[in-house]
């Protein structure tokens, strides 16, 4: 049982790197080299500024993670890189941050992350309901469309860009809607990642409460490991298990979102869009609680814990280079001024929301 898990979860990380080099390896992999090559320099400038902080300082005032996604940024603001270069950075924040959460799980001490028992689970399910539906009201109050307020506020209670792009097609939703939600949800994110931790002290957080506040509100899973990981490591694998529990409400809300409008489109004699089950649970959170699990019941070795770990670390400094090449500062004077008052309200809701779910459950 032991081996086939082990082979399974092998086959599924290779298969997920051999996909964008399946047909011609050769020509895949040229591809792809300019953006993953951007991406690998720009996360090494970022890890040898932290460096130079620590020896100057003691400690990185600002983490190697968060350095990539505002070096990423600014490549990115100064000069936009080519349809070709971002074909591999897409490759690396998607396929390599999946491999990296993955590998992450080997790392967690699954029996205390979850010592906030089931209820935190049930909280969390409550919260992406309770977020997303004062998101859409708040979206739709400010006179946005439904298709807009439906993208922001599961890009909000959700996964960021991630869910606006899994439930844009069931709704069909316009280019236009997608673009506006996705353009200011990706600039709020790392505003978010930046100004998150500062709320540690004022609100006398512990790194247990401060995981669960950052699982719980940031949109995507690199901007969480950005915004948790740098306050301590355990604040960072709470916020990677609480915002994966969080990820799996996708499957629920798509499956809502795609059987009202298939209702909706079958009424009006239309062809209503297939929901592909398949891509509701993302693989890579499967293998996460699988290797915690293995982790947790003594199964994998503890002497390649650490070095797994440390893989995990570079690739997840590459898949942040490569989440700042896609944010497209300009893009915020383009998602008007309505979208903006909706995102920021929209999450504004959602922290208070997480503050006191945090307290209403006793967590420490």
């Amino acid at each position: 049982m032991r081996a086939r898990l082990y082979s399974l979860l092998a086959y599924r990380l290779i298969a997920t790197v051999g996909s964008s080099i399946r047909t011609r390896p050769l020509d895949r992999l040229s591809d792809l080299a300019p953006g993953l090559a951007l991406s690998v320099v720009i996360a090494a400038a970022a890890w040898l500024t932290a460096s130079v902080e620590t020896r100057l300082l003691g400690r990185p005032v600002i983490e190697a993670l968060v350095l990539a996604i505002l070096f990423g940024t600014l490549v990115r603001t100064i000069k936009a890189p080519s349809s070709r270069v971002m074909r591999g950075v897409s490759f690396t924040a998607k396929q390599l941050l999946e491999v990296a959460v993955l590998l992450l799980g080997i790392s967690v001490d699954l029996p205390l992350l979850v010592r906030a028992g089931p209820a935190l689970a049930v909280g969390i399910v409550l919260l992406v309901v309770i977020g997303l539906s004062c998101s859409y009201l708040i979206a739709r109050v400010v006179g946005l469309p439904h298709p807009l307020a439906v993208l922001i506020a599961c890009g909000n209670a959700i996964c960021g860009n991630s869910a606006i792009a899994a439930v844009a097609p069931v709704i069909g939703a316009d280019a236009e809607h997608v673009a506006s939600s996705i353009a200011f949800t990706a600039i709020l994110g790392v505003a978010v990642v930046l100004g998150l931790p500062l709320l540690v002290q004022p609100l006398g957080l512990s790194f247990y409460q401060y995981g669960v506040l950052a699982g719980l509100t940031v949109y995507a899973v690199p901007q969480v490991l950005a915004a948790a990981f740098p306050v301590s490591v355990l604040s960072g694998q709470v916020a990677t298990l609480v915002k994966l529990v969080r990820v799996l409400m996708l499957g629920p809300v798509v499956i809502f979102f795609a059987l009202r409008h298939r209702i909706a489109r079958t009424g009006n004699g239309e062809a209503a869009p297939r929901l592909a089950l398949t891509s509701l649970v993302p693989w890579f959170i499967v293998g996460f609680i699988a290797l915690a699990g293995l982790r947790s019941a003594g199964v994998i070795p503890l002497p390649i814990v650490e070095p797994t770990r440390t893989v995990s670390g570079w690739l997840t400094i590459a898949a942040m280079a490569a989440l700042g090449l896609g944010v497209d500062v300009r893009a915020v004077t383009r998602a008007g001024g309505r979208v903006v008052a909706a995102v920021i309200a929209s999450l504004a809701v959602l922290i208070g929301l997480s503050i006191a779910l945090i307290h209403l459950l006793g967590i420490q």
